[in-house]
């Protein structure tokens, strides 16, 4: 049992084996006993190992620094068709930089997309984060990003934390009123999610944002905005004080964005000797 051939096989493999080759030396039973009488009655088989993933860090205090992407399926006509929606958003300022909508995933697609985003946005990202789908880690959008002088950065197996925006926007998306049960045509998820998109970017007051509109804070109108609320609410509060607790001031707008932020990260322990 312990043999080259065998060292890594149960006991009934064994036994099967041997017996086909016209070798029978005991019952499956008796040679778990032995297994077991030697302390050799656990896992017989070699365990893989995996290096442990590091968890990526990244921070965005402005727009255009750190870019996020993923691949969502939208039910298309009838039971087993599926469109694909491919969505890039810019972490600080949650806007929708790119997106379409395909027939399938594809890697060329992909590296398309990211290609245009990036020479429509004018400004080339520090960081380009996704999953570890096939086309998130295909040799053409790495080939891409290394061309571009762009980090690469990929979130950790099964964990759907290390890409928080981009799965708040796709839930955004699929609890939006007018979102189809299915869509007619590849034409109509088209036509849809560019509204949306749209809407997302211009109309959608983000709560992550201070409650401001994801495009006010791309193109650096948010602090004008965030003024007119400061004029507002002080004349609300001259009129009627007795409404409130305290002098009303609007939402601040945070200073920085982050996925898994290295602020809170855990620092081993100093022994003390």
């Amino acid at each position: 049992m312990n043999s080259a051939e065998y060292a890594e096989l149960p006991p009934a493999q064994i036994w099967a084996r041997e017996l086909d080759a016209g070798r029978y030396h005991c019952s499956v039973s008796t040679m778990y006993r032995v297994l077991r009488e030697h302390g050799q009655s656990g896992e017989r088989r070699r365990q893989a190992t995996h290096p442990a993933r590091a968890v990526p860090e990244l921070v965005a205090i402005a727009p255009s620094q750190v870019f996020t992407w993923d691949i969502t399926k939208l039910a298309g006509p009838a039971k087993g068709i599926w469109y694909h929606a491919y969505v890039v958003i810019d972490i600080f300022s949650r806007y929708i930089v790119g997106h379409t909508v395909e027939r399938a995933e594809s890697a060329e697609r992909a590296e398309e997309l990211i290609r245009e985003t990036i020479d429509r946005n004018g400004i080339v990202p520090e960081t380009v984060h996704a999953d570890r789908g096939t086309s998130m880690t295909s040799k053409k959008v790495s080939q891409l990003l290394i061309d571009l002088g762009v980090t690469r950065s990929h979130s950790r197996p099964k964990v759907s934390n290390d890409n928080p925006y981009s799965e708040a926007q796709f839930k955004t998306t699929k609890y939006m009123s007018d979102y189809p049960e299915r869509f007619d045509s590849l034409a109509h998820a088209r036509e849809w999610f560019e509204a949306f998109t749209s809407y997302y970017n211009h109309e959608h007051r983000h709560s992550g944002i201070g409650w401001h509109t994801p495009a006010s804070v791309h193109f650096g109108t948010a602090e004008e905005v965030r003024d007119q609320r400061a004029v507002t609410l002080a004349a609300a509060y001259t009129s009627h004080p007795e409404r409130f607790g305290r002098r009303p001031t609007p939402p601040e707008i945070p200073r920085q964005a982050w996925i898994n932020d290295p602020a809170k990260r855990r620092e081993p322990t100093p022994q003390i000797s």
